[in-house]
């Protein structure tokens, strides 16, 4: 049998509870799977990409994650490339609304065209569907807390480091 290999990218800037546990529960789905930082071009990050890289790496090692997860990061190309490259037949993404299926759809075509790759998409826990990184950055750019949005790391990271983002 064949290893079941997914890709789940993401800016994750800052990485909230949305995310960790959509990485949770992949990680449960697939035998190896890579949780990938890419630079999205149309915003500006908040954190550097090593940064939020090892946010993810201790959220995920806290919270008792498999150890069946990868954490990486991507600029250079196309991310199907990246799945290629590591032998990733799935790319998972985490859809909190409509807006998100309709931002999301388009790319999982164009994906599947490029390179053969699918797109699975997973429903958040009704806890954090509406959470966002972007709403993270506001509430924290103002000195907001952002506990309850974000995991532990995360939450004492932005607030002994970041007070000025």
């Amino acid at each position: 049998m064949s290893s079941r290999i997914a890709v789940v990218p993401g800016s994750f800037d800052p990485p909230t509870l949305g995310h960790l546990d959509v990485i949770r529960r992949a990680a449960k789905l697939y035998d190896e799977l890579h949780v990938l930082v890419v630079h999205n071009p149309g915003k500006e990050a908040m954190l550097p990409i090593a940064q939020r890289m090892s946010l993810i790496e201790q959220s995920i090692a806290d919270e008792g994650i498999g150890d069946n997860v990868v954490v990486g990061s991507w600029s250079m190309g196309l991310l199907v490339d990246y799945a290629r490259d590591v032998g990733a037949g799935v790319l998972v993404k985490g859809i909190r609304s409509q807006i998100d299926v309709a931002y999301e759809s388009p790319m999982a075509i164009v994906n599947r065209h490029l390179a053969d790759i699918e797109t699975v998409f997973l429903l958040p826990d009704p806890a954090h569907a509406l959470v966002s990184s972007s709403l993270v950055r506001q509430v924290a750019g103002l000195g907001g807390d952002v506990s309850p949005f974000v995991p532990p790391a995360v939450a004492a990271f932005l607030d002994t480091g970041s007070r000025g983002i």
